[in-house]
């Protein structure tokens, strides 16, 4: 009998653990010929990389992409100066006036790779050393190729609050500081010291597509200082439900950080971690994959196990990104990782923030919504594990993904309407509730609503006493719930662009924008009023 086209046969997958699954897959492949990853990592000297043909037919000047049991060719030299790097993009350290994290990629692996950086395009710095974190995939179907990935990360430390600087990647035989190279130099700009206004966006569920490639190009006008991506980034893993299909192909996080690109290599792009985000290949809890492909703040409960939960201040601004997956009723595969540390942190540090006289609001963004009436409704493992939190410290702004619509409340408090809130009106988290918005609509395939509910947005208003929808419960159960909380409702692609002012009357100034630029909500958060 043929062995099944799958990682993991669905009818294990369905009741393995994100830990199981990877055992189950280190299992596998560990008894097949794959190659090792440090086979190409190992060969780059001498300011040459190494390329490896496949008896397959793959070509010169191609990565190295081996079946399970295809041997490794006689290596191919190829200058550093023919390796390009590409997939740039940028991340906050923990402290976003003084620290950035600079990533990007290689198709082969090179020699001595670094950054560059100075306070003009043409008078780039000393090189300063990345850090190279190569990554193998085998082949995890019979339908995909093993993959080799060459990812490279440069901390930068000691920069100046609010100082736009120019940086430039290379490696031996690339320097972007050459005159030849000028033209892949990029730029940042760090936070002020003291708050301003300024504009950060936000989305989950992108994926690779025309659709998503828009909204990176109306978020580029917006000028943000940061982004956020509340999870499901790529989509490498097309399912995330333990399906036949739910192996990754891990091509994908190519295409897609040259996708981003255009925004990443002067925006820092905030990730979190979504359910089609593990991968069990890589590590126990399936996150290996995304520390190997970014750099993250790393000042959440454990960095290793988490990198997708952290925190930073931005002017007047606190972010917290969490991982829903930890408490997540709907796909449990790692429910209950952190042992309950996770949880311990947020309180711990929404108390923090809220006592920082500098920190006006504090913004929550993760992957599972905590209200919605989309198709994957709401994940009561959030709002058991989190919102007595969210409430104990009057979170002002909460940001999910999960369903692939734009979908937000009215002001809730104690699980009710704590006021209504209309296109354009305003609302205060101290007296009347949060605002919980599902901003789904990245670029992945678009979800709707339920049968009779039509969309209501800016200029098309369709107001609905209430809503039937379920919530998920512990036992993987959806639950029927009435609602009302459920204010505006767009299917299309959008993201969110909040402006923020400082002062004696600082506001958030949240809107909603489709990827055509059109506005198609907003509101205002106005604490104390």
């Amino acid at each position: 009998m043929d062995t099944p086209d799958v990682g993991i046969p669905e009818q294990l997958a369905s009741r393995l653990s994100m830990p199981e699954q990877h055992a189950y897959l280190r299992g596998k492949f560990s008894r097949r010929k794959v190659l090792a990853g440090a086979f190409a990592t190992a060969g780059a000297v001498g300011g040459t990389a190494l390329l490896t043909g496949s008896s397959g037919g793959a070509h010169e000047g191609t990565p190295a992409a081996y079946g399970a049991s295809a041997a490794p060719s006689a290596p191919v030299r190829v200058a550093g100066s023919l390796v390009a790097p590409f997939g740039r993009h940028l991340a906050f350290g923990a402290d976003p006036m003084t620290q950035m994290r600079i990533s990007w990629q290689v198709p082969l692996a090179v020699k001595s790779p670094y950054v560059r950086v100075g306070l003009k395009p043409w008078e780039l710095g000393e090189k300063v050393g990345a850090e190279v974190r190569d990554l193998h995939t085998p082949a995890l179907s019979k339908k995909l190729p093993a993959v080799e990935q060459y990812y490279l990360h440069a901390a930068l430390d000691g920069l100046r609050p609010g100082t736009t600087y120019y940086y430039g990647v290379g490696h031996d035989g690339f320097d972007p500081a050459s005159p030849e190279r000028l033209g892949t130099v990029g730029t940042f700009r760090t936070a002020p010291e003291r708050a301003e206004k300024f504009v950060f966006t936000a989305f989950g569920d992108q994926g690779v597509s025309y659709h998503a490639l828009a909204n990176d190009q109306v978020i580029l006008g917006q000028d943000p200082a940061f982004h956020l991506h509340a999870g499901d980034i790529c989509y490498a893993d097309t399912t995330g439900h333990g399906k036949e299909s739910d192996t990754y192909d891990a091509r994908v996080w190519d295409t897609f950080l040259a996708q981003t690109e255009c925004v990443a290599k002067s925006v820092p792009w905030m990730v979190t971690t979504g359910n089609h985000d593990m991968e069990a290949w890589y590590s126990p809890n399936g996150y290996g994959g995304q520390s190997a492909r970014w750099s993250l703040p790393g000042n959440g409960f454990d960095p290793e196990a988490a990198p997708g939960v952290y925190s930073f201040r931005y002017g007047n601004v606190g972010v917290v990104a969490l991982d829903a997956n930890d408490v997540s009723y709907e796909i449990p595969a790692n429910r209950g990782y952190s042992g309950g540390r996770q949880t311990a942190w947020l309180d711990k540090r929404l108390r923090a923030l809220r006592a920082d006289p500098s920190v006006d609001f504090v913004v929550v963004f993760f992957h599972h919504c905590a209200y919605s009436t989309s198709t994957h409704a709401s994940d009561g493992g959030v709002r058991d594990a989190w919102l007595p939190l969210f409430t104990e410290h009057q979170v002002d702004l909460v940001i999910n993904g999960h369903n692939h619509v734009y979908e937000r409340t009215d002001a809730v408090k104690g699980g009710e309407v704590g006021k209504p809130v209309p296109v354009g009106a305003s609302t205060d988290p101290t007296r009347d509730g949060i605002v919980y918005v599902t901003a789904g609509g990245a670029g992945k395939d678009l979800y709707g609503f339920g049968p009779g509910v039509k969309d209501s947005y800016e200029g098309h208003v369709h107001d609905r006493e209430s809503i039937t929808t379920f919530r998920w419960t512990k036992s993987r159960a959806a639950d029927p719930d009435t609602v009302e909380w459920s204010r505006v409702r767009y299917t299309g692609f959008s993201f969110l662009a909040v402006e923020v002012t400082s002062g004696a009357h600082p506001r958030l100034s949240v809107s909603a924008l489709a990827e055509n630029g059109e506005r198609v909500d907003h509101f205002d958060v106005v604490r104390g009023t």
